[in-house]
């Protein structure tokens, strides 16, 4: 017969006392304290980006309302871009109002800075350049109005920078991080489509971190599943909601707005039905954006069956319009290049402004008023109206008193925030041309193992993982068209770069100096030694 076991006595727990939470208080300040001294010049950007954004938030009330902001407010032109920013935008809209999505969006323009100084100097960038690398998208002007808008820019830029922060957390990822990380990419292209594209700096990463054939081969199967079951699972709610198993119905007349603009339709070989295409010489002078957007281009005249050829199903212009697009491409690809190169510099001008057939400017830049973009978007009897499309309708109503209410100016902030971003307060283009060249150098750098030693390969995996990201974003944007807008990714993703190569291209030349003989240093030759007689 077993024997009654003894009652356990519990072990008497320490009791929670004021002065043990004080103790804790003080330590965590202390920590705090530390830490904020130790990152000080970070530290001092991260305050005075929070501080810009503060007074963004003072200027404008409820929020910047563009054009594009009714695709997610109000379900206008379902389906023509990506519609995966509907979801924070409800979810932030059930105990708010657009100031609240504004305020979030700040807040994530803010957490992508932290994120990225913490994952640089984690891999071994000094804290400075930890520091150089977020001073573009904490300061910019650019990204603080893109902020204030409600557009899904800043998510997408947020989802970039959570994918690539996951897949350089560790030195050496494990296979968790990879998926997550590729998922995260590929659920950008909900976001804009540009994001396709992130794929290819995701498995050039995964080549570049090595480990023999058999686990690279199964990290690019990792990153590339996860990265195209994000992609199949947008397109599924995409057709629950748009009813089209696709990202997007944009591409394809963004597409023509670069091949009408480049085409040399006197030589172009196209059939009858594809020739009212071409646009005239004087429609090509007005950019890519005019050819894709307005009304009086051939691509919209063509839709509206003015120059529908007889026969010819409104249904079908879009395979037609993709057979103009190709046409371009297979027969005139060095017209097609020239044109994306001709754009892709502008990035790097000293000042910015609207060139001849650019998109206009002014419609990312501040204003000393309410920003209005008609005839969608205007003030009428002190409250916000819209245009209900089409626009042959006429017909307008005002936006829904929940979202915010009537539109409120602080003009002195406004007209500050305005000249602040008109005389300076942005990256300047020969600094991001800078980054470039320092972002292709420390990519270079991962094959000279013995200049950068084995601590600077890992700050060279990281180096190029932002510098392929960077070039990829810009190269898929420069095709479609030139747009201060779809410039703005390059703030998470270029000044990185350049800031890693330039630690490792410092790393490089001091190893370098010091495998210089002290003899050679002085200029003169080191003496050999004397064998013994």
């Amino acid at each position: 017969m077993s024997q009654p076991q003894p009652a356990m006595t519990p072990t008497p727990q320490p009791a929670i006392t004021s002065a043990n939470r004080r103790q804790s208080a003080v330590a965590l300040l202390a920590k705090t304290s530390a830490m904020l001294r130790r990152h000080w010049l970070a530290s001092a950007l991260i305050t005075i980006g929070a501080v810009l954004r503060v007074l963004v938030m003072m200027a404008y009330h409820p929020a910047i309302l563009y054009i594009d902001s009714l695709k997610y407010l109000y379900s206008y032109w379902l389906g023509s871009d990506p519609v995966a920013y509907k979801i924070p935008l409800k979810l932030i809209l059930a105990f708010g109002d657009l100031g609240t999505v504004e305020f979030v969006q700040h807040l994530l323009g803010i957490a992508m800075a932290i994120a990225l100084c913490a994952v640089l100097v984690r891999r071994g960038a000094p804290r400075w350049l930890g520091a150089l690398a977020i001073a573009p998208v904490l300061l910019d002007a650019y990204q603080l109005q893109v902020e204030a808008m409600i557009m899904p820019d800043v998510w997408f830029e947020a989802m970039i920078v959570a994918g690539l922060v996951l897949l350089l957390w560790k030195p050496v990822p494990s296979l968790g991080l990879l998926i997550i990380g590729g998922a995260l990419l590929g659920a950008s292209t909900g976001l804009r489509q540009a994001g396709e594209i992130l794929i290819l700096p995701a498995l050039v990463y995964v080549l570049a971190i090595g480990g023999g054939w058999r686990l690279m081969l199964r990290n690019a199967i990792a990153v590339t599943a996860a990265f195209a079951l994000a992609v199949v699972l947008y397109m599924t709610a995409s057709l629950d909601l748009t009813g089209h198993f696709r990202i997007s119905e944009s591409s394809v007349s963004l597409t023509y707005g670069r091949m009408a603009a480049a085409a040399d339709c006197a030589t172009l070989s196209l059939p009858a039905d594809e020739r009212p295409l071409c646009p005239t010489k004087a429609q090509q002078a007005q950019g890519p954006d005019w050819l894709d957007h307005n009304a009086l281009s051939p691509l919209h005249t063509y839709y509206l069956h003015e120059t529908l050829p007889p026969g010819v199903a409104g249904g079908t212009n879009g395979p037609l319009v993709s057979k103009f697009n190709r046409a371009v491409e297979l027969q005139q690809p060095l017209r097609v290049i020239s044109a994306i190169l001709h754009d892709s510099v502008k990035l790097f001008a000293l000042t910015r402004h609207t060139r001849p057939g650019d998109t206009p400017i002014w419609r990312w830049q501040f204003q000393g008023n309410f920003p209005t973009y008609l005839p969608y978007i205007f003030i009428k009897n002190n409250h916000i109206w819209i245009l209900v499309p089409p626009l042959s309708s006429g017909k307008t109503m005002m936006l829904k008193p929940a979202f915010g209410g009537p539109p409120q100016v602080d003009v002195p902030i406004a007209r500050f925030l305005r000249s602040y971003q008109l005389n300076g307060g942005y990256t300047p283009g020969p600094l991001l041309a800078l980054f470039v060249v320092t972002g292709l150098v420390g990519s270079v750098l991962i094959f000279a193992r013995r200049r950068i030693g084995p601590s600077g390969r890992g700050v060279a995996q990281a180096c190029v993982l932002f510098f392929v990201s960077a070039l990829a974003l810009l190269a898929i944007s420069d095709f479609f068209e030139f747009t201060w807008r779809y410039q703005i990714p390059v703030l998470v993703t270029l000044p990185p770069a350049g800031a890693l190569g330039i630690g490792l291209i410092i790393t490089a030349a001091r190893k370098r100096r010091d495998q210089v003989p002290p003899d050679a240093v002085r200029g003169r030759e080191p003496e050999l030694a004397t064998p013994a007689q």
